[in-house]
Order: structure tokens, then sequence, then C-alpha cells
């Protein structure tokens, strides 16, 4: 049997730098059967756990480490034993617990996708059917590094469009610029977006999760339907406004939208005018418009790229 060294550390100028371990992407479907009446919640549960790992990377020794297959199990038993009110809920009571009960682990972060289900009415007994809604997913992440919270939430796949009410004009020319300036266009986009609230500990007053959620989404629908819009930058702004006026708990927003093109058909080379009726949906290449929306004195924490794990 070979016999294999464990350096405590390696002999040369080589440091650690940030690290994490978890159970990504655990599938958990919660039903809460009241009578004959059910509730559904379905999350996608990533865990990412932080902390005294030097040991494990550097020599391979597994004392410090919680296994991901515990952190998974975990979700499971907690969709029992707490029920999933809200997926920031859920996540805030998996994140107090790998960091309280684990002496080496510091900070956990949980990031959790919800997918919507809608009731299929119908005329038979109870109230068990239910149709996967096609919108939008509803995302959350929850930091807790065991004495101050973190809550960023949002939504992603969210598509959304005005059919007028929109121009785009009086923009740079050189020699490479052949767009048409539009004074009446469609605008069109996939809103990515990121909220974060300012409740960060236990001795404040937690939010209603899921009435946020929903307010936050109706106000940035309203604002959407309701700017004339000169540049899908104003209409963005106008968004990420509304949300910060109309709910006290969010200090920061943070928007990515692809602008998703319409281009009117040119139908001349058959004898028919088009008045903006005939458009060219294109899917790629798209203007990619992103900001952060801050209420004022506030700090921007939310990462640049919405993507970045």
């Amino acid at each position: 049997m070979t016999d294999v060294s464990r350096p405590a550390r390696p002999g040369r100028p080589v440091l650690l730098g940030q690290n994490q371990y978890g159970k990504a992407e655990n599938r958990v479907v919660k039903i809460t059967r009241d009578g004959a009446t059910h509730h559904i919640k379905d999350l996608n549960v990533s865990v990412a756990l932080s902390g005294d790992m030097e040991d494990v990377h550097y020599s391979g020794s597994n004392a410090n480490v919680l296994p991901t297959d515990t952190t998974k199990n975990t979700v499971y038993a907690f969709a029992k034993e707490h029920g999933i009110e809200s997926a920031e809920q859920f996540g805030i009571h998996l994140a107090r617990h790998f960091v309280t009960s684990q002496q080496p682990i510091k900070t956990a972060r949980i990031r959790i996708e919800e997918y919507a289900w809608e009731r299929i009415e119908h005329s038979g007994k109870g109230a068990h059917s239910f149709a996967r809604k096609g919108q939008e997913t509803r995302l959350t992440q929850i930091t807790y590094d065991g004495e101050s919270w973190e809550v960023v939430s949002g939504l992603k796949d969210l598509v959304v469009m005005n059919s007028t009410d929109s121009e785009f004009w009086g923009y740079v020319k050189d020699e490479y610029t052949t767009l048409p300036e539009a004074y009446d266009r469609i605008l069109a986009t996939q809103v990515a977006a990121r909220w974060r609230f300012n409740w960060c500990d236990d001795e404040q007053g937690m939010p209603d999760w899921e009435t946020s959620y929903e307010q936050v989404r109706k106000h940035m629908l309203q604002a959407f339907a309701e700017t004339y819009s000169l540049s899908l930058q104003q209409t963005l702004y106008q968004m990420g406004s509304r949300i910060i006026d109309s709910r006290s708990e969010i200090d920061e927003v943070r928007f990515s939208l692809p602008n998703k093109h319409h281009f009117l058909v040119d139908l001349e080379p058959f004898g028919l005018k088009n008045d903006n009726e005939v458009y060219f949906a294109a899917d790629r290449p798209y203007g990619l418009i992103e900001a952060t929306v801050l209420r004022d004195g506030c700090e921007a924490k939310i990462p640049v790229d919405l993507t970045s794990p």
C-alpha cells in the first residue's frame, strides 16, 4: 500500500483564496394539504458554506467538513419541519441552522429559485390540480455570517412588451451607423432584476416576503407600462425608482434588460405599405442595458454581474 504524505500546507508562497462548498440545485416540492385544497411550493435550493476550510484544501483533512449530502438532507427535512412560507423565510431557516450548528462554518449562502403554479379551476371535487405558470422565475439569495443578514431577491425571464409609446432618436452617428431613427417602435425586454432588502439583523421587524414580492412585481410592471419611453435606459430607471419610492424595505434594485429588437419588415417589393404592423422579432444580437437604482444615501452591494457565482 502506497504511503500518501499529507503536508499541513504547501511549502511555497501559494495561498488559498475565497472558497465555499455545498450541494447545488436541490429540487424540493412541498405540498400543504388543507383538506381537499392543496398548496404548492416548488423550489430549487443551492447551499454554499464557507469558514475554517483551509485544512481540507491543504491536507485533505475532512475534520471540519459537513458533507454536501447532509446539506441536501437538511433541505428536505426543513421543508417538513418548518414548511415553506416563502423562499426567503425558508432560506433564512437554512442559513441560520448551518452557521449556528457547525462551529467551522462562518457564512452560509442560500440561493433559491421558485417556480410558480396556478390552480386549474374545474367542476370536480377538491382543489388539487395545477398548471405551471410560464412567466418569470422568482429568485432569492440569503447570506448569513452569524451576526448579520443580507437578503437579495428578484426574478428572471419576465418578458414584457409595449407595442407603442416608445421612440429612439437623437443618438450619436458615425460612419458605421445604419440604424434609422424611430418615432414609434416596439419596446420589449426580458427582465432580470434583483432587489436588496434593508433588513439585516434579528432585532429588526422582518418584511412580509410574499407581499413584498407581489408589490415589487406590480410596481415594476406598472412603471414599464406607464412610461413613454425615449430609451430603454429611461424605462429601466423609472422601474427602479417606482420600486424604491413604493417599498420602504428595499434600498437597491439592479436590472439587466436585453432589448428584444423588433424590426419593421420591408414590404415594398410586394407593393405593400408596412404602417408599423409587421415586424421581424430578432433574438440576437441584442442590446443589453444594465443599471442599479439606489435609495439616496445607500451603498450599492448587488454584484454588477447578476449571474456571478
